[in-house]
């Protein structure tokens, strides 16, 4: 009964996000990772639903800081106003370095951040995924652009990327990038 009452807790945080039964796909990641040439500025181009990016012009940057962690930087325009989050990235196992692990807060464990695919100038495919109770699992997925806007036929490859690895894409959407200003 106390893992049901906890489910019912849990529904109102999970309400804006994609979740699925079952526990998170195990999907491959980008071999031979360049961390060094992922770093800086990447649009949001396409996204499964999440609670805390829902304005437009989303970007994110990506610092390598003095001790060794990667300063994570989202900016969205929401309700009038540019809106910041800032975190940490860290490599946990340095022989996977497509398996990041980002927070924002230090309250918070780190979440997945696993880069698929990316060719480091034009586009990136990313997933996370946290398993609760391995009963359901919470996803997220981005496809993410070194422009605002990008070529069709390369979103939807990415696309079919997550497709091939066992992600559920219903619900993708994309972001709006129009009447942004540039830092």
């Amino acid at each position: 009964m106390s893992a049901v009452y906890f489910l019912l807790l849990l529904l109102p945080l999970v309400s804006a996000q994609t979740y699925h039964w079952g526990a998170c796909p195990v999907p491959k990641v980008q071999p031979g990772f360049n961390l060094q040439l992922y770093l800086g500025r990447w649009y949001e181009i396409e996204k499964l639903p999440a609670s805390f990016e829902r304005g437009k012009c989303i970007e994110a940057n990506y610092a390598v800081r003095q001790d060794g962690t990667i300063q994570v930087r989202n900016t969205q325009f929401y309700k009038e106003k540019t809106r910041v989050a800032e975190g940490t990235a860290v490599v946990p196992d340095p022989r996977e370095q497509a398996q990041l692990g980002v927070s924002f807060s230090y309250f918070t464990p780190y979440s997945p951040y696993w880069v698929l695919s990316t060719d480091y100038s034009t586009v990136a495919v990313v997933y996370s995924c946290t398993d609760i109770l391995r009963i359901f699992h919470i996803d997220f997925a981005w496809i993410l652009g070194r422009s605002r806007f990008i070529p069709f036929g390369t979103v939807e490859h990415a696309k079919q990327l997550l497709v091939n690895e066992g992600i559920d894409i219903f619900g993708m959407k994309p972001t709006d990038q129009t009447g942004c200003k540039d830092n």
